[in-house]
């Protein structure tokens, strides 16, 4: 069985009286440790199949499993616990508290966990061992993007959900921010999955999925991804 497994997802949203489809019969697989991008055009669905992966949504039909563990058949109660110890979300738009500093808002994640990371040490990971008692608003867009890989890491769960986590930085930084994703990915065998509609960030996938109008429209395996210092875009 695949680590992650999409099998014939469907969601839909209701706008008045008409019926938005979502996801229309998402099938997919994604294995443990690999670095995944997912990539497709704004209203393709990618932040909607993150949400359901993350417990944040739940799928109509079809079924959604993750190591062995159905999520599409959880109850509320276990997905707030599936919430909070085994995904680790990073959003475009960093999510801090302005009125904590770095090592607080790292913290804060690391104290809901069972088995959480230290937070100054994942921190420094991040490189940021000497920004640890700076508040967001004194740090750069990217400084405080990497407050919020660490907040994810520190919680020690089993995957890394990123949404668009360069959209809001410049390129320079962008390629920093992917380039401590994927070091993460390798170094500590988590699972990582990013959203993006730069197709040519999946140069540097292990696996890349496609997505057009709900659907997977491809699905392939790079033997040999590229660095991020070798990607244009």
């Amino acid at each position: 069985m695949a680590y992650i497994e999409f099998r014939d997802v469907c969601k839909y949203y209701r706008m008045g009286d008409n019926r938005i489809i979502a996801a229309d019969g998402m099938s997919f697989v994604i294995e443990k440790g690999e670095f995944c991008v997912i990539t497709g055009p704004s209203g393709a669905g990618k932040t909607t199949l993150l949400n359901m992966l993350g417990g944040m949504d739940s799928c109509d039909s079809g079924s959604i499993s993750m190591d062995g563990v159905s999520i599409s058949a959880m109850s509320e109660k276990r997905l707030t616990d599936y919430r909070r110890e085994d995904v680790g979300f990073v959003f475009q738009f960093y999510n801090l508290i302005q009125n904590l500093t770095a090592l607080e808002n790292v913290e804060l994640a690391s104290e809901i966990c069972k088995n959480p990371y230290d937070p100054a040490e994942t921190l420094a990971s991040v490189g940021l061992s000497e920004r640890l008692n700076n508040f967001p608003a004194q740090l750069s867009g990217g400084e405080q993007q990497r407050v919020a890989i660490a907040r994810a890491l520190a919680k020690n769960p089993k995957i890394l959900l990123c949404d668009e986590p360069t959209g809001a930085l410049d390129y320079v930084t962008g390629k920093l921010i992917l380039k401590i994703l994927r070091e993460t990915c390798r170094g500590t065998g988590k699972t990582v999955i990013v959203i993006t509609h730069n197709s040519a960030i999946a140069q540097m996938a292990d696996r890349v999925i496609h997505i057009k109008n709900g659907q997977v429209s491809g699905m392939e395996l790079n033997a040999e991804p590229l660095g991020i210092e070798k990607i244009e875009w």
